[in-house]
């Protein structure tokens, strides 16, 4: 996976219009852009401005994403880029996409079939708004087909850290596991450590609005965790009949409906 890493500065803001500079070593160009309209226009004509032109896409996402509020004189944020036929890939749901961390290298791709000799690790969390409790569970496949379902109780409330909290529950109990597959309904898992984190440490734990990220504590031990391993993640539809996933979902809600389990904080 070859990346690039760029600057976006706002240089003006008026009449709802921005004029932003986007510049890397080499080069820089001018956009211009309406928070209001979503209206985008490429000003210059250089070699950097017709790859930010055949990535459209990926330039549009973090303008949208940005609250309208966070578009003024002054605001900065580093972005990184992929080619434009890895992007369509990423976003393909049926795909696998893999972080190869062995070896001290860092491969970030998309694959159509997985390994056949891999643990697989299947999570699931659930939070009862209600109860204010929450539950997790995390059912690990060994290659030869034996399985194993951890489940906790926790405190936490928020449906998302819930997730994340399955996947490093099963990071930690297959620590000595190199190669893993992760199966989870969640894309705050899938795509967080495969995406979005690329950003988030590049503007020192910053989003595109130059908030601090929630959850960086969890989001580094995660990364951590996948030190030096293969990891696979795969996405499942919740609540489509999933063997695995319906088991997580299960066991995920009866540690959340009781009180008398290890809590996780």
């Amino acid at each position: 996976m070859k990346m690039f890493v760029f600057l976006m500065k706002i240089i003006d803001c008026k009449t709802n219009i921005c004029k932003i500079e986007i510049s890397n070593d080499k080069q820089k160009t001018l956009i211009s852009f309406s928070p209001e309209t979503k209206e985008l226009k490429f000003n210059d004509d250089n070699e950097l401005s017709n790859f930010l032109i055949a990535n459209e896409y990926q330039i549009r996402k973090i303008l949208h994403n940005k609250r309208p509020k966070t578009f003024y004189k002054g605001f900065q944020v580093k972005f990184a880029l992929r080619d434009k036929k890895e992007v369509e890939a990423f976003n393909d749901r049926s795909k696998i996409i893999v972080l190869d961390k062995r070896k001290g290298n860092y491969k970030n791709y998309v694959k159509d079939k997985g390994l056949k000799k891999i643990y697989e690790l299947y999570t699931d969390g659930c939070f009862l708004e209600k109860d204010k409790s929450g539950g997790y569970a995390a059912l690990i496949k060994s290659p030869e087909g034996n399985y194993n379902i951890y489940s906790y109780k926790t405190e936490i409330k928020s449906s998302c850290l819930i997730e994340l909290l399955a996947a490093i529950e099963g990071l930690q109990i297959l620590k000595n596991q190199e190669k893993i597959r992760i199966i989870t309904d969640s894309q705050y898992v899938r795509k967080g450590l495969t995406e979005w984190i690329i950003n988030w440490e590049l503007n020192d734990w910053h989003t595109a609005n130059g908030e601090k990220v929630k959850n960086i504590k969890y989001w580094k031990l995660f990364d951590s965790l996948t030190n030096g391993k293969y990891i696979e993640f795969c996405w499942v539809k919740a609540h489509s009949n999933h063997f695995e996933n319906t088991i997580c979902d299960f066991f995920a809600k009866k540690m959340a409906e009781k009180n008398n389990y290890r809590i996780s904080k």
